[in-house]
């Protein structure tokens, strides 16, 4: 399989995530996994919640994996992102990439990750260990559509 997206509920295999891309002919394979980790901003974090627009983000999740796929010609791309609760250490991404050079597949990676962070509709709520909770915001396109979001209700 070259490019696949999805978005899931359960736990991430990260391992059958990096199998997709293996290939004969590609002597290079990346695993990123993104975790829930214990501290943002100084604070510390007991868990996360994900969130998305499920059907527009595979579908900008697959432009990103064939932009990647072209641009870094004969790379492979799989993207894989949870949605729902998720605890601290807990994978909430994970993107293969495999190349026939070592160099393409690291820069088909860091391109995928870079792009989900900017364009894909996926929102972050952490909660914090002193029971508070807020939705994080990068400074990208993502966050923007939240704000519009949360304007509209």
């Amino acid at each position: 399989m070259s490019t696949r997206v999805a978005i899931v509920t359960e736990p991430i295999d990260t391992a059958a995530v990096l199998r997709e891309v293996e290939s004969p002919t590609h002597g290079a394979s990346i695993l990123f996994v993104g975790t829930v980790r214990e501290t943002n901003a100084g604070k510390s974090v007991s868990g996360m919640d994900y969130s998305a627009y499920t059907a527009m983000a595979e579908r900008e999740m697959f432009g990103i994996a064939t932009e990647a796929a072209s641009k870094f010609s004969g790379s492979f791309v799989v993207i894989v992102h949870r949605v729902g609760a998720l605890a601290v250490g807990e994978p909430s991404v994970a993107i293969a990439t495999s190349h026939a050079h070592r160099d393409e597949a690291y820069s088909a990676s860091r391109y995928v990750i870079e792009q989900l962070k900017k364009r894909v509709p996926i929102w972050k709520r952490e909660h914090y260990v002193n029971g508070s909770r807020d939705w994080v915001h990068n400074s990208d396109s993502s966050a923007a559509s939240l704000s519009g979001a949360r304007a509209a209700s």
